[in-house]
C-alpha cells in the first residue's frame, strides 16, 4: 500500500503542477481580455470626447455668428431710434416754424382786411405789405 499511497502522492503533484499552469493561462486570459476590453473602452471615450469638441467648435461657430447678427440688429434698431428721435424734433420744429408763420400770416390779414381795391394797381400796396409781414 506504500507504493499506492507514493502514487497516489505522485498523482496529487502532478496535478497540483498541471492545475498551477491552466490557472496561470486562464488567468493570463482575464487580464488579456480584460485589458482589450478597457483599451477598445478607453479608445471609444476618446473618440466620443474628440467628437464633442469638434462638434463645440462647430456650434461656438454658429454661436459667435448669431451673436454677431444680434449685435448688428440692435445697432439698427439703436441707430434707427436715434433717427426717430431726431425726426421727431425736426417735426416739432416744423410745427412750431409753421404756427409761428400762420400766426404772421392771420396778423398781416387782419392788417389789411379792411382794405378794398378795384384796380390791381390799388390792390399792389396791400399784396406787397401782406408779403412784406409774412416774410
Amino acid at each position: 500500500m506504500s507504493a499506492l499511497g507514493d502514487l497516489a502522492v505522485g498523482v496529487g503533484g502532478a496535478l497540483a503542477g498541471q492545475l498551477w499552469k491552466v490557472s496561470t493561462l486562464v488567468l493570463a486570459a482575464v487580464l488579456l481580455a480584460g485589458g482589450g476590453a478597457g483599451g477598445a473602452l478607453w479608445w471609444s471615450a476618446a473618440t466620443a470626447r474628440d467628437q464633442a469638441l469638434a462638434d463645440l467648435k462647430k456650434e461656438q461657430g454658429v454661436n459667435a455668428q448669431l451673436r454677431a447678427g444680434v449685435d448688428a440688429q440692435n445697432t439698427a434698431i439703436l441707430t434707427q431710434a436715434q433717427l426717430a428721435r431726431e425726426a421727431e424734433a425736426r417735426g416739432l420744429a416744423a410745427q412750431q416754424a409753421a404756427a409761428a408763420n400762420g400766426r404772421r400770416y392771420d396778423q398781416a390779414l387782419q392788417q389789411i382786411a379792411g382794405a378794398r381795391a378795384t384796380s390791381c394797381a390799388d390792390a399792389m400796396p396791400y399784396v406787397n405789405q401782406l408779403l412784406e409781414k409774412v416774410r
